[in-house]
C-alpha cells in the first residue's frame, strides 16, 4: 500500500519521551506564560510610561523607544497570543484537532519570519554592520561585537539562526503529529461508531424468524 512521503515523519512521541499530545500541552503552557508577562510588562509600561520610557538621548538617535501606539499594538498581540496558546492546550488536553490549527499557522508564520532573516543576512551581509552602528553607544559589548572579522560574524549569526530554525521545525513537527493522532483518533472512533451501527441495523431481529416459523405452521398428522 503506498503511502504519503510526510507519513515517514509522523510518530507519537517527541522529546525522546514524552506523548505529542504531552509535548503540545507543555509547549501551549510555555508559551502562554512567556507571552503573560510580556502582558503584565506592557500594562505595567503603559500605566507607568516614565518608568519605561527611554528618550532619544539615551538611545543615540532620534527616535523613542516606545510610544502609545506601538504599545497598544503589542499589547493586543499579546492577548492574541494568549488567546491561540490557550487554544492549543486546550485543544490537546481536550483532544479538539481544530483548536490546535492557530497555534500551528503562528509557527510556520515565526518560522518564515526566521528563514527571511537568515536569508536576508546571507544576501546582505552588510546590514549585520549597520544595524551594529545603528544601536546606542551604551549598548553592552557592542565595539567587541563591531571588532569581528565581518565574515566570521555573519558566519556565527547565520549558526545561530540555523540552530533556531532546526529547533523550530521540530517544535512544528510535534504540533503537527499532535495534531494528526487527534485528528486520526476522532476518525477512528466516528469510523467504528458507524461500523457497529450498520451491523446492528444490517443484522435481523432475533424475535423475526420465531415469529415467521409460528406463522406457518406444520401441517396436520394423518394417520395410515
Amino acid at each position: 500500500m503506498l503511502s504519503s512521503p510526510w507519513a515517514r515523519f509522523y510518530s507519537n512521541s517527541c522529546c525522546l519521551c514524552c506523548h505529542v499530545r504531552t509535548g503540545t500541552i507543555i509547549l501551549g503552557v510555555w508559551y502562554l506564560i512567556i507571552n503573560s508577562v510580556v502582558l503584565l510588562i506592557l500594562l505595567s509600561a503603559l500605566t507607568d510610561p516614565d518608568q519605561y520610557h527611554l528618550t532619544s538621548a539615551e538611545l543615540g538617535g532620534e527616535f523613542e523607544f516606545m510610544d502609545d501606539a506601538n504599545m497598544c499594538i503589542a499589547t493586543a498581540i499579546s492577548l492574541l497570543m494568549i488567546l491561540i496558546c490557550a487554544m492549543a492546550t486546550y485543544g490537546a488536553y481536550k483532544q479538539h484537532a481544530a483548536w490546535i490549527i492557530p497555534f500551528f499557522c503562528y509557527q510556520i508564520f515565526d518560522f518564515a519570519l526566521n528563514t527571511l532573516v537568515a536569508i536576508s543576512v546571507l544576501v546582505y551581509p552588510s546590514t549585520i554592520q549597520d544595524y551594529l552602528r545603528q544601536l546606542p553607544s551604551n549598548f553592552p559589548y557592542k565595539e567587541e561585537i563591531m571588532s569581528v572579522n565581518p565574515t566570521c560574524l555573519v558566519v556565527i549569526i547565520l549558526l545561530f539562526i540555523s540552530i533556531i530554525l532546526a529547533f523550530k521545525g521540530y517544535l512544528i513537527s510535534c504540533v503537527w503529529n499532535c495534531y494528526r493522532y487527534i485528528n486520526g483518533r476522532n476518525n477512528s472512533d466516528v469510523l467504528v461508531y458507524i461500523t457497529t451501527n450498520d451491523t446492528a441495523v444490517l443484522l435481523p431481529p432475533y424475535d423475526d424468524p420465531v415469529n415467521g416459523a409460528a406463522k406457518d405452521p406444520p401441517p396436520p398428522y394423518v394417520s395410515a
